[in-house]
C-alpha cells in the first residue's frame, strides 16, 4: 500500500521513512520543510510540502494507509500543542476518513489513555493525544494507535513489550523499536482496531502483535 507519512521529519518519522523506503514500499512524506529530507533519495519516495496548521487534504490523494509521528516539539508552548498535536491529527483523520485508507496508525504516547492519573508538565500535550485518539477511534477506520512510554535514543533491541513496567524509570522505549513497531504495522495491517502501549520488553514484535 502507499503510505502517507505525516511528520517525517521528526526522529520517528524519519527513521520509518527510511526504514519504509528500505523495505521497498511506496512513501508520501509530508514536511514543512523538504530540505530536511534532502539525503533521502528513493523513486517510491514522494514529498510534499506543507504546513500542518493549513489544509494538507491533497497529500492523501491515492493513499492507502497513514502513519500519523507530527508532533509540535517540546519547546513549543501549548497553542502549538494544541494546533499539531490535536488539531493536524484530527484534520489528518477526517481526510483519511474521505480518502477512505484502509488503516491509520497513530504514535500517541503513554498516559494519553487518562492524563489526569500522571502528574506531568507535559499534561497539555497528554490532553492533545487523548483527544486525538478518541476521534480516531470514533472514526471509521481501521486504526493501530500505539503509546510509547519515555523515548530513548538507544539503538533498537528488538526486545519490546506491551505491559506497563511496575517503575516510571522502567517505562521507556527506544525510538528505533518504536519506528520498526511502526513499519511492522504498516506491513500487517490489522483485523481490527488496537491500542497498546508500548516499552523495552523480552518478546519480538512477532511474539507481541497479532497480524
Amino acid at each position: 500500500m502507499k503510505t502517507l507519512i505525516i511528520g517525517a521529519t521528526g526522529q520517528i518519522g524519519k527513521m520509518t521513512t527510511e526504514k519504509m523506503l528500505a523495505s521497498g514500499h511506496d512513501v508520501v512524506a509530508l514536511v514543512r520543510d523538504k530540505s530536511k529530507l534532502s539525503a533521502l533519495e528513493s523513486n517510491n519516495l514522494t514529498i510534499v510540502e506543507q504546513d500542518l496548521e493549513n489544509d494538507f487534504s491533497r497529500a492523501f490523494e491515492g493513499v492507502e494507509q497513514v502513519i500519523f509521528s507530527a508532533g509540535s516539539g517540546g519547546a513549543t508552548g501549548a497553542d502549538k500543542t494544541l494546533l499539531i498535536d490535536l488539531w493536524a491529527a484530527v484534520k489528518a483523520i477526517n481526510y483519511a476518513v474521505d480518502a477512505k485508507v484502509k488503516h491509520f496508525i497513530m504514535v500517541s504516547s503513554i498516559g494519553a489513555d487518562a492524563p489526569d492519573n500522571i502528574e506531568s508538565s507535559i499534561k497539555p500535550y497528554l490532553v492533545a493525544k487523548h483527544m486525538a485518539d478518541q476521534h480516531l477511534i470514533n472514526s471509521e477506520l481501521n486504526y493501530s494507535i500505539v503509546r510509547p512510554g519515555t523515548l530513548l535514543d538507544d539503538a533498537a533491541t528488538g526486545r519490546l513489550t506491551t505491559t506497563r513496567p511496575a517503575t516510571r524509570q522502567d517505562a521507556v522505549i527506544n525510538r528505533e523499536d518504536v519506528a520498526n513497531t511502526l513499519l511492522y504495522l504498516a506491513e500487517h495491517t490489522p483485523k481490527k482496531p488496537q491500542v497498546f502501549e508500548l516499552f523495552n520488553g523480552d518478546k519480538s514484535i512477532y511474539d507481541l502483535l497479532d497480524a
